[in-house]
């Protein structure tokens, strides 16, 4: 069974307030050495969709293969995408908290990024990641690559020192492992009510008439439906926060990792879109607005920490190239990665590319991994704390070397 560590010491009121906290408190490490490097991982949970954030806007195929929700190619419409390079855009949704930062230099990407793992299952591909052990060979289950990365970096001088933090519920699998790391849950614990009163005026309109079994019915179904919908989309954020109020969370984050800690892992579910996705417009573009406001907001309140941070945004599997029958996108292969900091050499795409054509689709349905995820945080981790290629290989066991793209 997997280690499950829950936070149990007690904090003092009044910080507790001063963060935003709950009245529990977190653990009273020595806080990072001004000018520590800092790293939080953000783990989307679902399967976020990489052609919407990042619409390969050089290739015809794209249009063609998604009619209803692609991202038009960059032009003075606010709907349309946000230039980066020649074969790349943006997510207009991100224009005012995310695109500034790249325009800054804070923030860069690399696509057809991931692992090799094909299952396409959201929890075992997830399980993979965190682990960040290689494929087809035995795994170390409770033994996740966080942990093996802040085992690495204890007992170093106080300028590269590195607590960890899990900003979650229950422990990551990324953080588990031999060193005790605490975790402290940010979600909100008071469930919102659903408002069903024009679902009751709507039924009253039609009760003791020949459609009052029809209307009943119909709302049945619709909320099973919902129900079933709402289940599946649950289980594969296997109970991360939500994008929705991001904001506030991010900045809880930042003001602990400015302070007390310098190496965190926060997941956000709510990516996995298989219907009614949108595009410009519509559910994704709605979650991405919210990442990206927490995004802009944790910078800010990183304050001059900002100058040694470096935050990674991933998921477990990008989506099918080509939208299905219902606006949406399936469970798919290759994604992308976001990489931010003011210690990132950003306004750039990095990493092995294709011109996404219907030749170069991997399994004539997803984006290829030509980037594997632990070579780019290999080359992110030896930049940020020097780590040598076999400390690489405990962090990451079969490690095959760090990629260098001059992200740090």
């Amino acid at each position: 069974m997997q280690r499950r560590h829950f936070l149990h010491t007690a904090l003092h009121t009044g910080a507790a307030a001063a963060l935003g906290l709950p009245g529990v408190q977190l653990h009273a490490a020595t806080g990072p050495a001004t000018g520590a490097p800092r790293f939080l991982m953000v783990f989307l949970r679902g399967g976020m969709d990489a052609a919407s954030l990042l619409p390969p806007v050089s290739s015809s195929f794209y249009y063609e293969a998604r009619p209803d929700i692609a991202i038009a190619k960059p032009d003075a419409d606010l709907t349309s995408a946000l230039p980066l390079t020649a074969d790349w855009g943006l997510h207009p949704a991100l224009r005012d908290t995310l695109y500034p930062l790249y325009q800054q230099g804070e923030l860069a990407f690399v696509p057809y990024s991931g692992t090799d793992n094909l299952s396409r299952s959201h929890f075992e591909t997830q399980d993979s990641i965190e682990l960040g052990q290689q494929n087809h060979s035995s795994t170390a289950y409770g033994s996740g690559f966080l942990n093996r990365l802040a085992t690495q970096l204890q007992g170093r001088a106080p300028a590269t020192s590195a607590a960890p933090m899990a900003f979650t519920d229950q422990l990551p699998i990324a953080l588990q492992g031999e060193l005790r790391v605490p975790n402290t849950s940010l979600r909100n614990l008071t469930k919102p009510s659903v408002d069903t009163r024009q679902s009751r005026i709507i039924a009253a309109m039609y009760q003791g008439t020949a459609l009052e079994g029809t209307v009943q019915s119909g709302f049945a179904v619709r909320d099973q439906v919902m129900r079933e919908m709402s289940a599946e989309m649950d289980a594969a954020s296997r109970g991360a926060i939500t994008a929705k109020g991001f904001e506030l969370d991010a900045r809880r984050i930042a003001r602990l990792m400015r302070e007390q800690y310098a190496l965190g892992f926060v997941d956000v579910g709510g990516w996995d879109t298989h219907v009614a996705q949108g595009g410009a417009t519509g559910y994704l573009a709605s979650r991405l607005d919210e990442l990206g406001q927490g995004l802009a907001a944790f910078s800010q309140e990183m304050g001059s920490a900002w100058r040694n941070t470096v935050v990674v945004v991933m998921s477990e599997f990008g989506r099918t190239f080509r939208q299905n029958g219902n606006r949406g996108t399936d469970h798919g292969h290759g994604s992308v990665m976001w990489v931010l900091g003011g210690a990132v050499r950003g306004k750039q795409v990095v990493g092995e590319q294709v011109q996404m054509t219907a030749a170069t689709l991997f399994q004539n349905r997803d984006y290829p991994v030509l980037n594997e995820y632990r070579s780019v945080l290999g080359g992110i981790f030896k930049r940020q704390w020097g780590l040598s290629d076999s400390q690489l290989k405990t962090v990451f066991p079969g490690f095959k070397g760090a990629r260098d793209w001059g992200l740090i």
